[in-house]
């Protein structure tokens, strides 16, 4: 077992008990509709992916660094940026380049139809909990860590950073979706949070594109106008996405074909 899927394991352990210990939606089931559907996706995109789509990324990230050497006149490999810096601080600085890549591509991925067509699987979760961080299509991973790959490779930070900034945004990320009445108070403005992601499942956003494309900071929705956070009690209506009953719902079409409906 990697140092991931261990922490993998680890936060899911952790999330399961805090939801049937502290649930924000009190009639919500531990058994839901499709809950075997995502634990599939779990075990794909949490750690099969890595090994199913390994080739293609090592091919891409080839790719793109002898393009930068060629246009920049010098590897990748030589600017390692925070090489020299503490450990907590290369995990901040991987932490905030990371998601504010990650909250551009999120925008795209809700701007652009064909982009679209692969985000709408995440946005076919109904209900929502932790687990459903995990229902994503594939093509997320080659597209965020194509686009993350030159300004991760430049910082040039040590593993156990980039291991530790990926355990943190997982956390983040499976409790943004939990079935938790969690805010964060006054850290709000930094922080993502179930409350505050919630409504970015909205069926109905409060803007035509969305809201909230935060993954770990809310930071950036707030400083860029995106941010969508109404009173603690609230909850939207319904989740999902409009016009979704046109798609299908199949694990194998969403897999294989969610560019159809």
């Amino acid at each position: 077992m990697t140092s991931y899927t261990f922490w993998l394991v680890v936060i899911a352990a952790f999330c399961v008990m805090a939801e049937r210990m502290f649930p924000w939606r009190r009639t919500q089931s531990l058994l839901r509709p499709e809950l075997t559907q995502d634990i599939v996706w779990l075990v794909f995109n949490g750690y099969l992916a890595t090994f199913a789509l390994g080739g293609v990324l090592r091919h891409v990230e080839w790719g793109l660094g002898t393009t930068f050497t060629a246009l920049a006149g010098r590897p990748l490999t030589t600017f390692q940026l925070v090489r020299n810096v503490p450990l907590t601080a290369q995990i901040g600085i991987v932490l905030v380049v990371s998601d504010f890549v990650e909250w551009f591509v999120h925008n795209a991925l809700h701007r652009w139809g064909p982009l679209w067509s692969l985000h709408r699987v995440h946005h076919s979760i109904t209900t929502m909990d932790w687990i459903g961080n995990f229902r994503f299509h594939w093509g997320e991973i080659l597209l965020y860590k194509s686009i993350k790959y030159i300004p991760l490779a430049a910082l040039g930070a040590l593993w156990e950073a980039i291991l530790s900034a990926a355990v943190f945004a997982t956390l983040v990320g499976n409790l943004n979706h939990s079935n938790l009445n969690i805010s964060w108070g006054p850290f709000r403005y930094l922080l993502n949070s179930p409350r505050m992601h919630i409504w970015h499942h909205d069926k109905t956003p409060e803007r035509p594109a969305g809201v909230n494309f935060g993954v770990v900071f809310s930071l950036w929705d707030w400083i860029f106008g995106t941010a969508y956070m109404p009173s603690d009690a609230a909850q939207p209506q319904a989740l999902g996405f409009r016009n979704m009953e046109r798609v299908p719902t199949d694990f194998l079409m969403r897999f294989f074909l969610p560019m159809l409906g």
